[in-house]
């Protein structure tokens, strides 16, 4: 179990050029505890504070771009890449597993993390359909369960 630490912050009067300021009621009231949250990578990190900006207590907005579209998506910044496909498919034609997702020039994988690899609010993701999909579409073999051999002596 992990216990916060405490430290003092000294009350006394703050020298500032030749005004004296005190601490306000945010310096803690003389004791500050540090708080501790653990991230989906597994990484122990200081919780931020609460009255942070909307975008950094969780949720971003981030435009995903297709050949023809753009779509505004809301998204926690701790979802994964594969959640956002399944966003996506809601608001596309595109599957997830037709899906491909690029970020800052890369391809990214379904487990990566948004807030990981360092997609902020804001920012843009592009979307593809996968190029081997594609194809089977166009052949007419998208639905591998129809596509059968038959062999014959």
């Amino acid at each position: 179990m992990l216990r916060s630490m405490r430290f003092s912050r000294s009350r006394s009067k703050l020298r500032n050029g030749n005004k004296a300021t005190t601490p306000t009621e945010n310096d803690c009231r003389g004791i500050c505890q540090i708080q501790w949250e653990l991230r989906p990578g597994g990484m122990l990190v200081q919780k931020r504070e609460s009255n942070l900006s909307s975008s950094e207590e969780g949720f971003i907005t981030i435009t995903v771009s297709t050949v023809s579209h753009s779509h505004q998506i809301s998204i926690e910044s701790t979802s994964t890449f594969g959640e956002l496909k399944i966003i996506l498919s809601l608001v596309t034609s595109f599957e997830p597993r037709e899906q491909r997702l690029l970020f800052k020039g890369k391809e990214r994988a379904d487990d990566e993390y948004l807030h990981m690899v360092g997609v902020r609010d804001k920012d843009k993701v592009l979307l593809l359909e996968d190029p081997a999909i594609k194809e089977k579409k166009m052949l007419g073999l998208s639905d591998p369960k129809s596509f059968h051999l038959c062999f014959t002596n």
